[in-house]
């Protein structure tokens, strides 16, 4: 893969949504089953998309877990809610958006958003001492 400089800042990115250890290894992992939509996910969905100017982090973070829990993403949404944390969501907008998604969504789709949700603040909480 040829870092650039949009590379650097989806990685940048990552690592600063997902910590260095969870952003690393997703990208350190990859093999050639995954490794170039790993690339094109840390240059154009975090180098580029993330980067614009139109709405903030926590917004888009919001805006992406709406849309993951939605799809019934779950895998993602257990990861967008540790990077929605990072961007200073909170564990009741985290609840308020799950309990919103219930008429939007259905009610299955709720309680695993919910489920994640509780479970990414219980990490941040023991791991950092802060939801």
């Amino acid at each position: 893969m040829i870092h650039d400089e949009l590379y650097d800042l989806g990685l940048e990115l990552r690592r600063d949504m997902f910590g260095p250890a969870g952003a690393d290894e997703q990208v350190g992992s990859t093999d050639e089953w995954d490794d170039k939509l790993q690339d094109l996910v840390t240059r154009h969905i975090f180098g580029d998309i993330w980067q614009r100017p139109g709405l903030d982090r926590r917004t888009r973070s919001l805006v992406t877990l709406a849309m993951l829990v939605a799809t019934n993403r779950s895998h993602e949404v257990g990861i967008h809610l540790r990077g929605a944390l990072s961007n200073g969501v909170t564990p009741e907008e985290l609840r308020e958006l799950m309990l919103h998604a219930s008429v939007y969504c259905g009610i299955p789709a709720a309680v695993d958003g919910l489920r994640a949700a509780r479970a990414a603040v219980e990490e941040r909480t023991t791991v950092g001492g802060q939801a």
